[in-house]
């Protein structure tokens, strides 16, 4: 079997392909277990990193609005996971290149995909970012799109390109509608969410950070460890387990900004920890509340699709997991 994961050299596109090596087989189109013969991580840079250095794995950097380009990464492709895309307040600041990368790449990927003529599998990862506006206390599988940003309209139109390609046979696509991931690695970025990893990330580094939203501020997290094990469960699922609207809405656990702070101290153990500023953004404020404050997904649950049992889990699993590697990238910052 050969898989493809686009944004290869991300924070979960590399969460993934280790997982993937390390299981060595993914689930064909009968359901039956194939070995992973090949892995290709493809991203604007090299995917580098612990892990990473196996017989399987393959590298290639690109521009995933080159449809060239992603015709011959998808070339004898089983599996697509479609990672790839400018994240959620880069996406508000730049008009053209959210749509550029995040519609237009996605487009790609599938037209090549449906190219190939072997109905392959193509997992896309959508967002809450797909709502807003007046919401109810949680979304739910039924709560209508209404995306109030440029990156929650492209993902919403992700989904509906994944639903009609899959309609027409041209691939057996899923899109996943996850909640924001925490903790990840690396350092801040674009994401109007990226506060929620690192009001615990770098207190636990010994760095201090600026929180741009408000102590009260709700976030919908869920951890990297129950993340990937969705994306493998979601992968191997038969076809019709997920209804006509092609779409898996995973649930989350409801945090405060406050509460991710003072979940740092609980498992700060003899660590030095940085501290938390406040310093209100409106711009990213407004994102953020625009998002929902729930999520009540009866098909993930009946699916077997978990969440963490509670925000010490998600930092007991962030130290267990990745605080090395952080250290890493922290002092090389």
């Amino acid at each position: 079997m050969r898989v493809v994961i686009t944004g290869g050299a991300g924070f979960l596109g590399k969460k993934l392909a280790r997982r993937i090596l390390q299981q060595g087989a993914l689930a064909d189109a009968n359901g039956q277990s194939r070995p992973v013969s090949e892995l290709l991580l493809f991203d604007v840079g090299e995917a580098r990193g612990p892990g990473l250095d196996d017989p399987r794995v393959k590298v290639r950097a690109g521009d995933i609005a080159n449809f060239a380009t992603v015709q011959s990464i998808v070339q004898g492709a089983d599996t697509v996971f479609h990672f790839a895309a400018v994240v959620s307040a880069g996406a508000e600041a730049d008009f053209d290149l959210g749509y550029k990368v995040n519609l237009d790449g996605t487009r790609n990927v599938l037209e090549a995909c449906r190219a190939l003529g072997t109905n392959p599998r193509v997992v896309f990862t959508s967002s809450l970012a797909a709502f807003g506006g007046d919401l109810p206390p949680a979304v739910t599988d039924d709560t209508p799109l209404t995306p109030q940003t440029s990156y929650g309209a492209q993902k919403s139109i992700g989904e509906f390109l994944v639903r009609d390609y899959t309609r027409k046979g041209f691939l057996r696509g899923t899109a996943v509608r996850l909640p924001t991931i925490c903790v990840r690695t690396g350092l801040p970025n674009k994401a109007a969410s990226t506060w929620a990893s690192s009001v615990v990330r770098e207190p636990l580094t010994g760095v201090d950070v600026v929180c741009p939203v408000t102590p009260e501020t709700v976030m919908v997290v869920l951890s990297p460890r129950k993340t990937v094990d969705a994306f493998l469960r979601l992968h191997d699922l038969p076809a019709d387990a997920f209804g006509p609207g092609r779409t898996l809405l995973l649930n989350g656990i409801k945090v405060t900004a406050r509460e991710l702070e003072q979940a740092v101290g609980r498992h700060a153990g003899n660590r030095r920890v940085g501290k938390v500023t406040w310093q209100h953004d409106p711009s990213i404020q407004k994102i953020c509340d625009g998002w929902p404050q729930g999520i009540d997904s009866r098909r993930a649950r009946a699916l077997g699709f978990e969440i963490d049992r509670d925000l010490d889990e998600v930092v007991r699993n962030f130290i267990a997991d990745d605080l090395d590697e952080q250290m890493k990238i922290a002092r090389a910052a």
